[in-house]
């Protein structure tokens, strides 16, 4: 009895051995098989890494692909390097490991094991290349793989040299006409005793960055915007999106300001004209043929100011697109839109009040004509005085304009206006030839079937 009791304990002995060492085994060749066969190779996300256009010497946004080994064996990596080695500018992260530029641009023993994946990741910091116009860059990412097949993903991207500005401040009469793009960082500073000139020039503004103007300011033909040339989404790119910058700031000791053929987009306010002493033989700030568009606050904002507006667009703001606080506006053939896609609290298309928290501030005009006022809500016109306030002055006039408002029997303040409704057959948004709400497209000229024709800024 007890010889046959230790013969099953040791028949339960050499069993258990033999199960774990076929564990061990099968464990092992799971994971530790790697193959040389040049029939095993790896797969890509994608064959192409296609990048947005950058600056020259600014860093692009990061882009990622993976790599995949679906063979039934492990792959082992020889190396992956840069086919051009660090003469193009691409930055590029394997696994965790870093192509070093001092080292080649190449990384080695890498693994991919069995139904496992790596993620790559690939950066552009392009050398100037002396050029006024973007040029194209191009490398290839190679993967040797022990087995000595070669597997390549292209990279692609566009450097554009420009001019890179910190802190400028102008402190005498200065102009600024490039063909180059400019770069601006921290911001630009026009001191009270001076005038800047912009003019057949764009200035790209970095992040926070944008104009404070103690003196004044004369654009032509000119461009304020952010300075992402890349994408948010694939369809995408930065330049639809509003808040890139921190727009014009108009201070209290600036007159004659004058801003003609040019835009200013896809700021966190487009212009702010500062509270100062109200002098109507002094005009703030002038403005004809130009576009305010895509605001993340207000797109103009004038407080006890003289300005004028002649066949502007002032578009889609998150505020007001066009905030009169005091003083005297005269707006001729403007189109005001308020197509503002991102929040369902925005703001007016025009208001106008005479005071702003505790202040007054007196209007002593608000004068439209030939102008188009209109936008998603039902009423987009907003005229604001404070309750029993009958001392503070509150002028107002409207002419031969479309409102979007309800209609008011008032003749001697709203002379030939047309009072849009949303129940008009053509309104809102009909009037126009594009309104894009998918991909953030606008074209604010007027469509055929308006009803608006003859008015606003085209």
């Amino acid at each position: 009895m007890t010889r046959r009791k230790n013969i099953l304990s040791l028949l339960l002995v050499q069993l258990a051995s033999a199960l774990f060492c076929c564990t061990l085994l099968f464990g092992c060749s799971d994971g530790d098989d790697f193959t040389t066969s040049p029939t095993a190779t790896l797969t890509f996300s994608t064959d192409s890494v296609v990048m947005d256009t950058v600056f020259s010497t600014i860093g692009s946004r990061t882009y990622d692909f993976w790599v995949f080994n679906r063979s039934r064996s492990g792959v082992r990596l020889q190396n992956v390097r840069l086919r051009q080695g660090n003469q193009t500018g691409f930055r590029v992260n394997v696994d965790g490991s870093y192509l070093d530029n001092t080292t080649g641009s190449v990384v080695g023993d890498l693994e991919v094991r069995e139904g496992d994946s790596i993620r790559v990741f690939v950066e552009l910091t392009a050398p100037e290349n002396g050029k006024m116009d973007p040029q194209q860059l191009n490398d290839e990412l190679v993967f040797r793989l022990e087995s000595g097949v070669e597997q390549s993903v292209v990279l692609q991207g566009y450097a554009w040299d420009a001019l890179l500005w910190r802190d400028v401040v102008v402190s005498s009469d200065s102009t600024i006409e490039s063909r180059k793009p400019i770069v601006v960082y921290g911001g630009l500073r026009v001191d009270s005793a001076a005038t800047l000139t912009v003019k057949n020039t764009t200035l790209y503004f970095h992040d926070k960055a944008g104009i404070d103007v103690y003196g004044t300011l004369l654009a032509d033909s000119a461009v304020f915007r952010g300075d992402r040339l890349d994408h948010m989404f694939d369809y995408l790119p930065y330049d639809r999106v509003s808040g890139q910058w921190r727009g014009i700031r108009i201070c209290a000791s600036s007159f004659k300001n004058r801003i003609t053929a040019s835009e200013i987009r896809n700021a966190e306010c487009g212009i702010v004209c500062d509270s100062t002493a109200f002098d109507e033989s002094k005009q703030r700030l002038y403005m004809e043929r130009t576009v305010i568009h895509n605001s993340k606050g207000h797109g103009l904002q004038a407080f006890n100011s003289s300005i004028g507006l002649l066949n502007c667009q002032i578009s889609n703001a998150m505020g007001d697109c066009l905030s009169v606080c005091g003083g005297v506006t005269v707006v001729d053939h403007c189109t005001l839109a308020q197509f503002y896609p991102f929040t369902g609290g925005r703001g007016a298309a025009l208001r106008f009040t005479n005071y702003h928290g505790d202040y007054a501030y007196p209007l002593h005009a608000m004068q439209m004509a030939g102008s188009i006022v209109t936008g998603y809500a039902d009423d987009v016109v907003m005229g604001e005085t404070r309750e029993n306030d009958s001392t503070t002055l509150f002028s107002y006039y409207f002419e031969n304009t479309l409102l979007r408002t309800p209609a008011s029997e008032d003749s001697t303040r709203f002379v030939k206006v047309k009072w849009e409704t949303p129940d008009d057959s053509i309104q809102g948004k009909q009037h126009f030839k594009l309104i894009d709400e998918q991909n953030l497209i606008y074209d604010f000229h007027l469509d055929s079937l308006s009803t608006a024709t003859g008015l606003g800024c085209y």
